[in-house]
């Protein structure tokens, strides 16, 4: 027993000592309030990992964003060829299939959904060849299914596919999107003027906010300005990268560039990685699980690229994996970040990050051309290395039969991601 520390003692204690016990000078709930005190995940160490002293207290409080936005848009897998009846149908879909009441909840139309000029009046029409019906029928229409609809614009003179951009027309287009019922806007980075970010973004934001209408606002300005230092004072999100494209490479440079700025992330404004491409084809399934559980430890916005009219199953295991989708909507509001690289080149990864509920995510990344095993202690990810945990496996969707103390490692395949949960074995609370 010389090498059991005081605090396994009293906790044990505590646990194991029948209901009638009588506590030296205390009671059964004074002790279990003492054990309490000093239970585990040691908040200096996770105030070390996990720091988020950087992320500004202006914020752009419109009340929206509390966590990462969840919905679909239709770039990735569209791009121009988009019209109002794939909108009605993704709507559709996303509530058929189930992944509405999942959360995603944003039906978001990117670019080419404009006319090519802008109208007598000077103000944004309508493509009439895709959109005839309008953007306030759709915007009814997407309602009446208890979602929302996003819009594209540029904070440009045009958007990256030569439609009009907003610069300079910020209030009457505000005012446009909101008399549609418009609930969020994608604002590109497109024919800018060589004006700086910081000087063309914050309008629209004003303008937004002035509508009275309450409008999501996703800064699309490709990191190149870094708008982490400064996006929180104006956006609900914030682009940190270029765009991805639907490939391995891709997917992991994008993932590290966002992880540079995890410390600027929280509740109202959230570092921006660009969409997913789960379901598009150009990766492995474990690829795709890998970019799913990395973007929700990322804490970053989990809006669906594919086309949800026609998923595989394999899509829409991914997609709906109501686990990982609760560590990416998770209270705390703590991105995840890189904690430990290791082996050749680094490609053995340990990505992780606090949540509610004295818990922590964890990733074991395989980067690596062959399958590893991927080992961590744990106080290399913020936990008491001489304390248990009990561990959930988010993709197996079952608790490991033993218990973690001091190390915890899995064999990890070529590329595979495996993502944890770990809890503190003993909940002196429910004492």
């Amino acid at each position: 027993m010389m090498g059991v520390s005081l605090r396994v003692l009293l906790l044990l204690a505590v646990v194991l000592a029948p209901p009638g016990t009588r506590w030296p000078g205390a009671s059964r709930a004074a002790a279990a309030a003492a054990a309490r005190r000093i239970a585990p995940l040691p908040t200096a160490a996770l105030r070390r990992l996990y720091d988020t002293s950087n992320y500004g207290t202006l914020q752009l409080n419109n009340g929206l964003a509390l966590t990462p936005q969840m919905g679909w848009n239709s770039w990735n897998f569209f791009a121009c060829d988009i019209n109002e009846t794939v909108i009605r149908e993704t709507a559709d879909a996303l509530v058929s299939t189930g992944l509405a009441d999942l959360g995603y909840n944003y039906v978001n139309i990117d670019d080419c959904w404009s006319y090519v000029k802008r109208g007598n009046k000077d103000q944004l029409l309508p493509d009439p060849k895709t959109f005839p019906s309008g953007i306030k029928s759709l915007a009814d229409y997407v309602h009446s299914k208890g979602l929302k609809l996003g819009i594209y614009s540029d904070a440009g003179a045009f958007t990256c596919q030569v439609r009009p951009g907003s610069l300079r027309h910020e209030s009457d287009d505000a005012a446009l999107f909101a008399s549609w019922g418009v609930d969020y806007l994608k604002y590109d980075n497109c024919y800018n003027l060589g004006i700086k970010p910081k000087e063309r973004y914050p309008p629209m934001r004003d303008a937004l906010n002035s509508t009275g209408r309450k409008i999501f606002y996703s800064l699309c300005e490709w990191g190149e300005d870094d708008p982490a230092l400064w996006a929180g004072k104006v956006g609900n999100s914030w682009r940190t990268t270029g765009d991805i494209e639907d490939t391995w490479k891709s997917m992991t440079d994008i993932a590290d560039k966002n992880n540079k700025w995890a410390s600027y992330a929280g509740p109202g404004g959230w570092n921006d990685p660009d969409m997913l491409e789960v379901g598009n084809g150009g990766m492995t399934l474990s690829e795709y699980r890998a970019h799913f559980s990395i973007w929700a430890l990322m804490k970053a916005p989990l809006l669906i690229g594919c086309d949800v009219r026609n998923m595989t199953s394999e899509t829409m295991e991914i997609l709906s994996n109501k686990e990982v989708i609760q560590v990416n909507q998770d209270s705390l509001g703590i991105q995840g970040r890189k904690v430990l690289s290791q082996g050749k080149g680094g490609c053995r990864e340990v990505w992780a990050g606090p949540l509610s509920g004295k818990r922590l995510a964890v990733t074991l990344w395989n980067r690596c051309s062959e399958t590893v095993n991927i080992t961590m202690r744990l106080p290399d990810v913020g936990l008491d290395g001489s304390y248990a945990y009990s561990v959930r496996d988010l993709w197996k969707h079952e608790t490991l039969s033993g218990n973690a103390v001091g190390t915890f490692g899995a064999q990890v395949g070529v590329h595979e991601c495996k993502m944890y949960i770990f809890t503190p074995a003993v909940s002196v609370s429910s004492i």
